[in-house]
């Protein structure tokens, strides 16, 4: 099931939390290839933790980092309009409070 995103494309929200989205101004092949190496990295995270190999963990950890920075997922913010970042705030303590209550399901 995709993740619900906010009006303006900023942000994802992930069990109540908002995560920004990845620069949408990208061309497609370059978002792939960020992409790309962003999941490569991922899986080099993965394997120096079962490895226990240090080093190659703080070098994968590196590379997941410029990946996202490259996304727009981190560092500075990718829209233009001087807005505020809200990356990881809750949703519930953001400016789409009341959009997100009209369209949130129910809790359980």
């Amino acid at each position: 099931m995709p993740h619900l995103m906010t009006p303006d494309g900023r942000y994802l929200i992930v069990r109540g939390r908002l995560w920004r989205a990845s620069n949408p101004h990208l061309p497609d092949a370059e978002r792939q290839r960020l992409v790309d190496a962003l999941m490569d990295a991922r899986r080099a995270v993965k394997h120096s933790k079962q490895a226990d190999d240090a080093d190659a963990l703080a070098q994968a950890r590196r590379e997941v980092d410029a990946a996202k920075h490259a996304l727009g997922e981190r560092g500075p913010v990718w829209w233009i309009d001087g807005a505020q970042d809200y990356n990881r705030y809750l949703v519930r303590n953001s400016p789409y409070a009341a959009w997100y209550a009209k369209r949130a399901p129910p809790r359980a």
